[in-house]
């Protein structure tokens, strides 16, 4: 699927949940040796040699320059496995791919993305580079997924209620209706015995 939509895509399988953020989000990570087909497993493992340089830096800006129009995708082996056999769970990592690329996207830039995935199909770590921008996150990405979730699931709750409620209300109205109709006829039915019309 990845392929047919991004042909130029990089696709690895690592379990890149134990790389600590704040090593993520250091200028000096090597966020650009995922953009290839047989990324190294050192990524998962990198540790700093020195003081995070400036982003300006010529090896930062290099770096950057490399991941320019490119996607990187970073699946868990437990996911791949799982995908293996649910197509419903790998058109869900797709359309989050999807997602994270429209969300991310700048008309008319020239932006790279990068992704990684865990083992439920959420993305765990991420990073966007463009001329004018660079972004990366991890922790903080998948709290504010988290959030928006929740917010989500209230939305769907409220609005069952409010359908809920409607029901309800629409029932008294049709009980009170019925009430009012048959103590009208009853009412009419008085009144014509009454008048002698009925006997």
């Amino acid at each position: 699927m990845l392929k047919s939509k991004y042909p130029g895509a990089y696709y690895n399988v690592m379990d890149t949940s134990k790389i600590d953020s704040s090593l993520w989000g250091r200028n000096d990570y090597p966020w650009d040796k995922y953009f290839s087909n047989n990324a190294d497993d050192s990524v998962l493992n990198w540790k700093p040699s020195g003081a995070e340089p400036d982003m300006q830096s010529p090896a930062v800006r290099t770096k950057m320059n490399a991941m320019l129009g490119k996607i990187a995708v970073v699946i868990s082996p437990e996911l791949e496995e799982k995908m293996k056999n649910n197509t419903e769970l790998a058109q869900k990592v797709m359309e989050r791919v999807d997602s994270f690329i429209l969300a991310n996207s700048t008309p008319g830039e020239n932006e790279g993305f990068l992704m990684t995935f865990d083992e439920n199909g959420e993305i765990n770590h991420a990073c966007v580079v463009g001329e004018l921008k660079f972004t990366v996150s991890s922790s903080e990405f998948v709290e504010a997924r988290r959030a928006r979730e929740a917010k989500h699931a209230e939305y769907e709750r409220l609005a069952e209620e409010a359908v809920l409620k409607r029901r309800l209300m629409e029932q008294e109205a049709d009980k009170r209706y019925y009430k009012d109709s048959m103590t009208k006829k009853a009412v009419s039915i008085a009144a014509y015995e009454a008048a002698g019309i009925l006997k």
